[in-house]
């Protein structure tokens, strides 16, 4: 991409909402365009060696006189004999029956990844990987379109998803996909087709590769992003480098999506939802591609296509 260039925008159901790292608690923001079912919620960090609680609020608005309802109030509470998280809802001023779930899979002193993912007519929240609850909507998940972080949490990253990484068919919650990881093209790549890599980068990054092989195992392309220089480039299967003139936007422990879009004879790349170049192959060539390649220093949770 020269400098100057104007990448023409990503279509919107593929826009991440970027974002967000090392958050002030309390922290408030707005969703973009709201919840719907298949969106999630990603909330990355640590619970203070003293903490007392802390909550995640999904709310209808973001006033503070009157106060909003809220939709879905996620609700640690670590300072009683029993720790335990405490669910409900808040409609018109007054709170409706708490639901508990004792056996908190969360510690104090220690870090947690916490997803939340919306489904038709319930939230289920994994920790660390492994499921915990799933809570039943009382009002609309429509109304929703604000985050709010309260108490005794310390946040590093919050991540919005646009679009389910849950494998069809597969379990509820996105496991880790083994790397270097290997996906099959069988009818290569056509116009509109979107390629959706999220995962996590490693404390002690190297190198992230994507790499896309023809028929004949050619890598006509490869994307390739290296840590100790910060930089970010196409590859050619002659290995001639082609830097992208886009901010460096992958960093140790935190979230990242690799979306590549393909359009007529080329692929445009986004990052975290910012769209940052293309590469021109030909559409030939696109059609003649049959393995995607995942390689370098992340821990994968979707790999979709």
């Amino acid at each position: 991409m020269s400098p100057g260039e104007k990448l023409d925008p990503l279509p919107d159901t593929f826009i991440l909402q970027p974002p967000v790292f090392h958050p002030v608690v309390p922290y408030v923001t707005t969703i973009f365009g709201g919840l719907r079912a298949g969106k999630m919620v990603m909330l990355q960090g640590a619970v203070p060696l003293n903490a007392r609680r802390f909550q995640v609020d999904f709310q209808c608005g973001c006033s503070l006189h009157p106060r909003p309802d809220i939709a879905i109030h996620f609700n640690p509470r670590f300072h009683t004999t029993k720790p335990h998280v405490i669910c409900n809802t808040l409609h018109g001023g007054r709170w409706q029956a708490e639901a508990r779930w004792p056996h908190l899979a969360l510690r104090r002193g220690t870090s947690f990844l916490i997803l939340f993912l919306f489904g038709n007519e319930e939230m289920k929240v994994s920790v660390n990987g492994q499921h915990f609850l799933h809570y039943r909507y009382r009002l609309p998940l429509s109304r929703v379109d604000t985050l709010g972080i309260y108490g005794d949490i310390l946040v590093t990253a919050v991540g919005f998803l646009n679009i389910s990484p849950f494998v069809e068919g597969g379990s509820e919650y996105p496991v880790g996909h083994e790397v270097p990881c290997s996906r099959a093209l069988p009818q290569g790549l056509w116009p509109g087709q979107v390629i959706i890599v999220r995962g996590l980068v490693l404390p002690e990054p190297k190198d992230f590769t994507l790499s896309l092989l023809d028929e004949a195992a050619h890598v006509p392309v490869t994307l390739r992003a290296s840590f100790a220089d910060r930089t970010l480039a196409w590859v050619s299967r002659w290995g001639r480098k082609k830097l992208i003139l886009a901010p460096f936007l992958f960093y140790p422990q935190r979230f990242f999506e690799v979306l590549l879009l393909c359009q007529e004879g080329e692929l445009k790349l986004a990052l975290s939802g910012q769209g940052v170049g293309a590469t021109s192959l030909g559409q030939q060539a696109l059609e003649r591609l049959r393995e995607l390649r995942i390689s370098g220093s992340v821990q994968l949770y979707c790999v979709h296509y």
